[in-house]
């Protein structure tokens, strides 16, 4: 079904240890947001939505998977040397006692992934617009992440990954002009 290269999208670089970026990575790993939910979302809004926008939808879904992997490689490369002192005063020592260093879905509270986050009406405009509503969530915590620290090897990749989802809303704002301009069309039988 796909073909994997072994090499991430965008290459990820960090220049230190960081568990309390690490800790406020994970929001886009498995927050309402986050990765997984866009994908997830747009991996099953390809069901119902009609042909001309489907290739969209697989595409940037499949994309999203892509983004779940370079976040994760970020928060492993941020952990990876942290002692125990220092994940308990990034605040992962609860996370620590339940998963050692293992990504696990949740966000950067502690709450975990749910199905809930996952958006899909069945109508193609409601659920387009709702796809442009989660990518400008993301390209905005994207940017807040970039704001919090002042390591400016993971800045470019939050920076490229802020860029994709500024360009996944203008792709589906583009489908959902795409999508109306069919709804007024005069249909002949």
């Amino acid at each position: 079904m796909w073909i994997y290269e072994k090499k991430l999208q965008y290459p990820v670089r960090v220049s230190k240890c960081d568990p309390h970026m690490a800790k406020l990575l994970i929001e886009q790993y498995g927050g309402a947001d986050g990765e997984l939910a866009a994908a997830l979302r747009y991996l099953n809004q390809r069901y119902t939505i009609p042909d001309k926008v489907i290739g969209l939808l697989t595409d940037i879904g499949t994309e999203e998977l892509a983004h779940l992997e370079m976040i994760a490689t970020m928060v492993y490369k941020l952990t990876k040397d942290a002692t125990t002192e220092q994940l308990k005063a990034a605040g992962l020592d609860q996370h620590y006692v339940n998963h050692d260093k293992a990504l696990h879905y949740n966000n950067a509270a502690g709450v975990p992934w749910t199905a809930t986050y996952i958006q899909a009406k069945g109508d193609p405009i409601a659920d387009l617009y709702e796809d442009i509503a989660a990518e400008e969530k993301a390209r905005a915590t994207y940017q807040w992440l970039i704001n919090m620290t002042d390591d400016t090897d993971l800045q470019d990749g939050l920076k490229f990954l802020r860029e994709r989802e500024v360009i996944h809303s203008l792709r589906f704002r583009e489908a959902v002009e795409i999508l109306k301009s069919e709804q007024g069309a005069k249909k002949v039988f």
